[in-house]
């Protein structure tokens, strides 16, 4: 099985490299591409970039050079102050954008032609390494172009998604994509801070130090629970 890893930041490639075995590396279109192996499966990982624009075009080129059969993305969400606490795992299971509107007749999140919420692939969400424990929630996570540290902007996203988990800045374009592209996705994040706390900045930062590569390797169990099933 050939699977996609996307995530955002250096840091978050960094947590993920180590689970590949054997990998090599190749640059198209300026995106650097690490094809190895996790178990059985095939992976390419990479990075995308911060934002929507570089999670789109990203995606869009792993996809057209490399055709993989799913495409994950991983790496770090905000909170949002409601279900999810930091260092908890939210498995998305619904993906919307918080800052599209194209207009009178359409609802708050509705990309031109897509629905508001994508939906990610049942096949990851049931697995059963992601309903142990409490630390793991499925839930609904919102995307938009800004790092969300207000509280202001925290509780006006509440207002348009009231049981949003999470908040980030690429998921629901990476989501739009495999949606035009008919990839199956899945979104697995960890909680890093939450937005609107008094010490939200700090929180965010101190993860990076404390953060438990055990954590991400909820990304092995995933593929490795994947592949038994082929």
């Amino acid at each position: 099985m050939k699977i996609g890893v996307i995530v955002a930041m250096d840091k978050e490639l960094q947590l993920l490299l180590p689970l590949l075995n054997g990998y090599e590396t190749s640059q198209i279109n300026g995106y650097t591409f690490h094809t190895g192996r996790i178990g059985k499966a095939s992976i390419i990982a990479m990075k995308c970039g911060i934002g929507k624009v570089n999670a789109a075009l990203g995606t869009a080129t792993l996809i057209d050079n490399f055709a993989p059969a799913l495409i994950i993305n991983t790496g770090v969400a905000g909170g949002t102050g409601g279900n999810a606490g930091i260092l908890d795992i939210v498995v998305g299971t619904r993906i919307a954008y918080h800052d599209v509107w194209c207009g009178p007749g359409t609802e708050w999140g509705d990309a031109a032609g897509c629905p508001r919420y994508f939906h990610t692939t049942q096949v990851v969400n049931s697995l059963p390494c992601l309903h142990e424990g409490d630390t793991v929630k499925h839930g609904l996570v919102c995307s938009g172009d800004i790092f969300v540290s207000d509280p202001e902007v925290v509780a006006h996203i509440r207002t348009l998604y009231p049981d949003v988990d999470a908040v980030d800045m690429e998921s629901a374009a990476i989501a739009q994509v495999c949606y035009l592209r008919d990839i199956p996705f899945a979104c697995i994040r960890v909680i890093s801070d939450t937005p609107g706390a008094d010490d939200n900045i700090a929180q965010y930062q101190n993860f990076w130090e404390d953060a438990p590569r055990h954590t991400f390797q909820t990304l092995s169990l995933v593929i490795e629970q994947l592949t038994e099933q082929l």
